[in-house]
C-alpha cells in the first residue's frame, strides 16, 4: 500500500473512531445515572414515612423534592397510574411534564449529528484516493459513453426532406471512411459542424445518421449535462468526453442544444468565472487548441444560433453551418413516404395531397400527423389508415382535438357560427387570402370554433397587400359579430393578438409603413417577447398609431365584404349549425346556391 493510501485510511479510521466517540458519549451521556439518585422501593419508603413534598413525573423520570429541600431522581415504570394515586393518597403533591419531543430530541441529537459528518468524511476521503490513484472522480466525468454507428439502426435512408444537408454530411461520412483520399490533396477533416433549424427539423435524426453511415463511435450528450451548480464540474466533464472521444476516434461527439452552454460570455454577475463561461472556454480549447492532431468530429445543434458566442462560430471550431428549413412540398412528400413505409394505408390515400396541405409542417409535425391517423383509424376499429383519418390528423396537429361534449347555448353557438363564417367569406372575397379548407363550430383547444385556411403552395415572400388581405381575413369575425348581433364578444381575442402582432412586424421589422421608414425597431428576442421598440417617444407614438390604423383598415375592408354578403352569410350559417362542419366542396355549393336565388329573386320596383 502507498504512503498517501495509508494516509487516507489512518484518516478514515480516526475519523470513524472519533464518530464513534462522539456518538457513544452521546449515549452515555444521557444514560448516567446521577449521584443523588434514588431507586423506585427507596422512593416508596420515604412516602410512607412522609419524607417526600413533590414529585415531577416526566416521562419514566421522576424529579422528587425531599422533606429537607434535597432534590432527587428516580427512574419510574412505563405505567405511573397507580404511583400517581399512592403519592396523591399519601398528600404527596404530583405534577406531570410532557417531555416526549424533547427526550426523542435529545437522543436523536448525536445520530444527526455524527452520520451527516461521517458520510461527509468518507466522501472527501474516497475522492482524495481517487484523485491520487488517477482516477477522476464520479460526478466530474461525462455520462457519454461511446455507441457504435449502426447499433442505432439509423441511416441517410430514415432522413427525408434535407437533402442539401445530407449532402454537407456526407462528406463528413466519406472522410471519417476513406480519410486518405482526402489527405492525399491536402484537405484537413472538418473539426465541426454545426445544424441551425428550428424545433422538429430533424437535427438530432441526421447526427445518427451520419454516425450510422460512418461506423464509427459515437457520442451523444446535451448542452445543459454539462453544467452543474459546483464550479468547475462543466469544465471537467469536457475535458472528460474528449479524453473518451481521443482514445476511440475517429468518433462523432454531438452536443444537442449547445446553446445551453455555448452562449455568448459576457462581463456580469459571476463575471469570467460564472461556471457556464468556464465550460464554454473548455470546449474552445479542446475544438481548436494546441491539440489539433486529432479525428474527433463534433457535430451541434441548436435553434438559436444568434445567441451561440462568435468564438465557437469560426472556422477551426465549426468549420460548416448546415441549415436545416421547413420542408417543401417535394420534401413533405418524401417525408411522409418515409413514415408510411409500415403503416397499412387505404387506396384512397394519396399522399400528395397531404403534402400539399401541410405547408409549414416540420418533419415532426409530419410524423405526429401520420401517428394521429393510425390512432384515430384504430379507435374506429378499422384495419387500415383513411385519407379521413389523415386529414383530421392535420387539424388536430393545427388546431387539437375536438370537444364534442362542450355545451354551449343557442346564441352562443349562433354567434360562433357567424363568426367562422365571417372569416371564411372575408378569405374567399380576398384573392390573396390563403384558400379556405375547413370552417367548424366544434370547440378545438380553447377555440369554440376554427376557420382553417391552407395555401395552395410554399411560400416565403409576403408583400404589403397580401398581408393587409390577411389581417383583414383574421378581422372577419369580429366584423361579422357587429353586423348581425350590434355587439362585439370575447371571442376575438386570439384574433386582435394575431392581427395587431402581424401589423407591429410589417412597421417595426419588415419597413411597411411610409410613416416610420424602412427601420428595424425591434430585434428577435424583443419582438417575441413583445418589447417596446427602442426609440424616442414620439416615434414610438407614431409606430403605435400606425399599427392601429393598419388594423384598422383592414377591420374596414372586412365589414365592406360582409355588409354586401349579408345574404350569403346567412344561407352558409343556417346550413353550419345543423351540421357543425364545413369542408371547402360543401361552402363553394352553398354560396352558389345561395348566388343562383339572389339573382332568381324580383327586384322591388
Amino acid at each position: 500500500m502507498s504512503g498517501p493510501a495509508r494516509r487516507n485510511l489512518l484518516f478514515l479510521s480516526a475519523g470513524l473512531a472519533a464518530a464513534g466517540l462522539l456518538g457513544a458519549f452521546g449515549w452515555q451521556g444521557f444514560s448516567t445515572t446521577p449521584a443523588n439518585s434514588w431507586t423506585y422501593s427507596h422512593l416508596i419508603d420515604q412516602v410512607q414515612r412522609g419524607e417526600v413534598k413533590q414529585v415531577q413525573i416526566e416521562g419514566t423520570t421522576g424529579h422528587v423534592l425531599a422533606g429537607d429541600g434535597s432534590q432527587h431522581e428516580v427512574q419510574l415504570p412505563a405505567q405511573t397510574s397507580q404511583l400517581a394515586a399512592t403519592l396523591t393518597a399519601d398528600n404527596v403533591d404530583v405534577e406531570y411534564v410532557n417531555a416526549d419531543v424533547p427526550n426523542l430530541l435529545q437522543r436523536l441529537l448525536p445520530i444527526l449529528i455524527v452520520v451527516p459528518l461521517l458520510g461527509v468524511l468518507v466522501f472527501v476521503v474516497l475522492q482524495q484516493s481517487r484523485a491520487q490513484s488517477g482516477q477522476q472522480p464520479t460526478f466530474t466525468r461525462s455520462r457519454a459513453r461511446p455507441v457504435l454507428g449502426g447499433a442505432s439502426g439509423v441511416t441517410f435512408v430514415d432522413v427525408a426532406g434535407a437533402d442539401e444537408a445530407k449532402q454537407e454530411l456526407t462528406e463528413i461520412v466519406e472522410f471519417l471512411k476513406e480519410p486518405l483520399r482526402f489527405a492525399e490533396l491536402g484537405a484537413r477533416i472538418p473539426k465541426g459542424v454545426l445544424m441551425v433549424g428550428p424545433p422538429g427539423t430533424g437535427k438530432t435524426l441526421l447526427a445518427k445518421a451520419v454516425a450510422g453511415e460512418a461506423g464509427v463511435p459515437f457520442f451523444g450528450m446535451s448542452g445543459s449535462e454539462f453544467v452543474e451548480m459546483f464550479v468547475g464540474v462543466g469544465a471537467s466533464r469536457v475535458r472528460d468526453l474528449f479524453e473518451q472521444a481521443k482514445r476511440h476516434s475517429p468518433c462523432i461527439v454531438f452536443v444537442d442544444e449547445i446553446d445551453a452552454v455555448g452562449r455568448q460570455r459576457r462581463v456580469g454577475f459571476g463575471g469570467a468565472h460564472d461556471e457556464r463561461e468556464q465550460t464554454l472556454n473548455q470546449l474552445l480549447v479542446e475544438m481548436d487548441g494546441f491539440d489539433t492532431n486529432t479525428h474527433v468530429i463534433v457535430i451541434a445543434a441548436t435553434n438559436r444560433a444568434d445567441v451561440l458566442d462568435p468564438a465557437l462560430l469560426r472556422p477551426g471550431r465549426f468549420d460548416r453551418h448546415v441549415t436545416l428549413d421547413r420542408p417543401d412540398v417535394r420534401g413533405r412528400r418524401e417525408v411522409l413516404d418515409v413514415h408510411a413505409r409500415n403503416k397499412p394505408l387505404d387506396t384512397t390515400v394519396d399522399l400528395d395531397v397531404l403534402a400539399r396541405q401541410t405547408p409549414g409542417f416540420t418533419g415532426a409535425d409530419l410524423a405526429n400527423m401520420v401517428n394521429e391517423g393510425a390512432i384515430l383509424a384504430a379507435r374506429a376499429d378499422r384495419k387500415v389508415i383513411g385519407m379521413d383519418e389523415l386529414e383530421e390528423a392535420i387539424v388536430r396537429v393545427v388546431a387539437g382535438p375536438e370537444k364534442k361534449s362542450r355545451r354551449i347555448s343557442d346564441r352562443e353557438r349562433a354567434i360562433v357560427a357567424y363568426h367562422e363564417v365571417g372569416h371564411a367569406l372575408v378569405m374567399k372575397a380576398l384573392p390573396l387570402c390563403d384558400p379556405v379548407h375547413k370552417v367548424s363550430i366544434i370547440g378545438r383547444g380553447a377555440a369554440l370554433g376554427l376557420t382553417l385556411s391552407l395555401p395552395e403552395e410554399d411560400r416565403y415572400l409576403l408583400g404589403r397587400e397580401e398581408l393587409e388581405q390577411r389581417i383583414a381575413g383574421i378581422m372577419g369575425g369580429r366584423a361579422a359579430e357587429e353586423i348581425v348581433f350590434g355587439d362585439v364578444t370575447s371571442g376575438a381575442e386570439d384574433d386582435i393578438r394575431r392581427a395587431t402582432d402581424m401589423a407591429r412586424r410589417m412597421v417595426t421589422r419588415w419597413g411597411m409603413s411610409e410613416r416610420v421608414g424602412t427601420v428595424m425597431f425591434a430585434g428577435g428576442e424583443d419582438a417575441a417577447a413583445g418589447a417596446r421598440p427602442a426609440c424616442s417617444d414620439g416615434l414610438a407614438a407614431r409606430i403605435d398609431e400606425e399599427i392601429g390604423a393598419i388594423v384598422r383598415g383592414a377591420h374596414e375592408a372586412a365589414r365592406r365584404v360582409l355588409e354586401s354578403s349579408r345574404t350569403r352569410m346567412d344561407a352558409v350559417v343556417a346550413r353550419l349549425v345543423e351540421v357543425e362542419t364545413l369542408r371547402a366542396a360543401d361552402l363553394d355549393a352553398l354560396l352558389a346556391e345561395a348566388d343562383a336565388a339572389s339573382s332568381e329573386r324580383p327586384v322591388a320596383g
